[in-house]
């Protein structure tokens, strides 16, 4: 599948650990790598592959950060990491309708309690707003949230960077709401998607308290925030290999766009934005205090390396048979399926270098408590740590070869991608943002927050 490059050059072993034996070893970017012309037509969308006409209209899907293909136990029902939204076969959309103003606490239960949709705001004690949802024939509504009851389509849960189990995320107090979103989808072409703040209970109702944010609009109508906010924010030109961070801003009950808060739970809403709408793009993020979705579109997927896209690239790298230049053994990425456990041909590197090795004990001096390892090939001290293959491909802005890591946990991808997540300033907490490995939420390091790989080619 791939052509050898011609090295030349022996491994010169006198000059190991003395930092001037770089360039004597046959060093190998994965980029030097010829890759097969023909891999850029596994990129297809599952749909695509299995019934390129019989497939449903997909509207989109949402990909939780921090999680690489899968959550740790596995996705069950509607808790998964990664949810499709397909055209329903009937539709479920609401719209506003009636407007009741001034009811009684009383008189609002009564009216909320009709076997239809409404959203009250409780201005005080003596007074609430109702406002009642009809039915839209044109729209499929979706919703998502931490509760675990029948109106939640997604699930989700707080995610915890580098979490090996489940069990890690539920001994966190969450701060999602458990009726966090929702998201409407037009039936018809474009078939665009809208997100809004909270999602309807049990008993179709959305009920904003006294201390929550809310108020009325020029035009006559309520609006108002959740306790944490749904933040979103939409990346300059869409979700490809030019993209760039946009504004984080907050969506309301009824979609409309405001500024952040001073804090994430203050009771003074931001300035509206009035040039800007609720409306998704192709990599607009949300998040919900606690965990963050990405957002790709059916076209945007279409154009996304698909997992056997990768796994192809895993076999390319694979087949040019790195190896450690300290064991002289050959390195291999272990499958897909084993992503999480380490395995013995496992690719390690030196995260100040880029230099790849094989586990080893070279360099290991106990005043460094363990923690940052001597490279033998160039002597820089710093993080020596496994590399682990970036398997959710929705998490790729284009198909290049797995060439860069993120720093400080390994996870290889293409080198625009590293770029890309590198500069997106995720929220953490109430009031802090900092850029994070997507698939598994730690907190990137270093100059850059990735570095560029450096193999060792085969000696034969």
């Amino acid at each position: 599948m791939y052509r050898k490059s011609k090295w030349k050059c022996g491994y010169n072993l006198e000059g190991l650990g003395h930092g001037n034996n770089e360039k004597s070893v046959p060093q190998l970017l994965i980029s030097d790598l010829k890759f097969e012309k023909s891999l850029p037509k596994l990129m297809f969308s599952p749909d695509q592959e299995n019934h390129p006409s019989k497939a449903p209209v997909k509207y989109g899907e949402l990909i939780v950060l921090g999680y690489n293909g899968s959550l740790p136990n596995g996705d069950r029902g509607r808790r998964k990491s990664r949810f499709a939204l397909f055209k329903r076969p009937k539709a479920n959309g609401v719209k506003p309708s009636t407007v009741h103003i001034a009811c009684t606490p009383q008189a609002a239960k009564a009216i909320s309690n009709k076997d239809q949709h409404s959203i009250s705001y409780t201005l005080s004690r003596a007074q609430t707003v109702v406002v009642e949802y009809t039915h839209d024939s044109n729209t499929d509504m979706f919703q998502i949230g931490r509760s675990t009851e029948s109106p939640i389509d997604f699930v989700v849960t707080d995610t915890v960077p580098g979490s090996q189990s489940n069990s890690d995320t539920q001994s966190v107090q969450s701060t999602i709401s458990r009726f966090a979103c929702r998201i409407i989808c037009e039936r018809n072409p474009p078939f665009t998607a809208r997100i809004y703040a909270a999602g309807f209970d049990s008993s179709k109702n959305i009920f904003l308290g006294e201390k929550a944010a809310k108020w009325k609009t020029s035009d006559g109508q309520m609006d108002g925030l959740t306790t944490n906010g749904v933040l979103v924010m939409h990346p300059r030109n869409g979700f490809t290999e030019d993209s760039k961070p946009g504004v984080w801003r907050e969506i309301s009950v009824c979609g409309n766009v405001f500024s952040l808060r001073e804090t994430r739970s203050a009771q003074q809403r931001g300035k509206m934005v009035e040039n800007e709408t609720n409306q998704l793009q192709d990599g607009s993020l949300i998040d919900l205090c606690g965990a963050t979705l990405l957002w790709r579109t059916a076209e945007g997927l279409a154009r996304t390396p698909t997992v056997k896209h990768l796994e192809a690239l895993r076999q390319e790298i694979n087949a040019a048979r790195p190896q450690c230049p300290v064991g002289f053994n050959t390195l291999a990425f272990p499958s897909m399926k084993r992503k999480d456990v380490v395995d013995e041909k496992q690719p390690w590197v030196y995260l100040n270098c880029g230099h790849v090795h094989g586990y080893h004990n070279w360099g290991n001096k106990e005043e460094r408590d363990g923690k940052d390892r001597e490279c033998p090939m160039c002597r820089s001290v710093g993080p020596y740590v496994p590399l682990w293959l970036g398997c959710e491909a929705g998490f790729y802005v284009d198909a290049g070869p797995p060439t860069h890591a993120f720093s400080p946990c390994g996870h290889v991808c293409s080198e625009k991608t590293t770029a890309y997540w590198s500069q997106i300033p995720l929220p953490h907490g109430t009031h802090t943002f900092h850029a994070a490995c997507p698939f598994c939420a730690h907190q990137l390091a270093g100059e850059q927050g990735y570095i560029r790989l450096i193999f060792q080619g085969p000696l034969d």
